[in-house]
């Protein structure tokens, strides 16, 4: 192996977000992500790394709007673990979406990946990524066919009510618990 090969396979191993990181509060993990890299390395081998725009934040803590509200169920399971794991589920009967639990074990809450530059919409982004009932319960940080790396994306991002949960009520449904980015004053997305 050559020397430039061996630094650049070392910087991409060690640019995998480690456990740690998304064993942190949900509103927290949920404003880190934006900018950072969502790498899929597909059945034909390819691997595509994409930037993640939006991302919706749901707490285990008293969220009606969070899966979780409900206990423990053989679909939020997954929730209740620690945080780097993935929760999938299908809505429509067509669409996986993509949401990143986070936290310590019990805290049940999750980041939902609502966008990807140039895809915006959490069904785009399951159909994308191609992704299926088998991820479920993924650990992001093993994973060899989905991982969220760093990134040197320096951005600034917005906030806004989450979309399409006027069934939590207040005051869930106006919490600004929805970020994306709008200018990366150092890079262009």
């Amino acid at each position: 192996m050559h020397l430039l090969t061996g630094l650049i396979l070392f910087y991409m191993e060690n640019s995998r977000l480690n456990s740690e990181f998304f064993r942190n509060d949900v509103l927290m993990v949920a404003r880190e992500l934006l900018g950072k890299f969502i790498v899929r390395k597909f059945n034909n081998g390819k691997t595509e790394r994409y930037i993640i725009s939006e991302v919706e934040a749901y707490s285990g803590d008293g969220d009606l709007a969070c899966h979780a509200s409900k206990g423990k169920t053989s679909r939020t399971e997954v929730m209740f673990r620690e945080g780097g794991l993935v929760y999938v589920y299908l809505v429509y009967g067509i669409h996986w979406l993509l949401n990143i639990v986070t936290g310590r074990e019990g805290d049940a809450s999750a980041v939902l990946i609502r966008g990807l530059k140039g895809v915006t919409g959490p069904g785009r982004v399951g159909k994308l990524l191609q992704l299926d009932r088998s991820f479920y319960g993924e650990d992001l940080t093993t994973s060899d066919r989905i991982w969220i790396e760093e990134s040197d994306i320096k951005i600034t991002y917005g906030t806004a009510p989450r979309i399409g949960i006027d069934y939590a009520g207040e005051p869930w449904k106006s919490k600004h618990w929805r970020f994306y980015i709008t200018q990366p004053p150092n890079h262009e997305l």
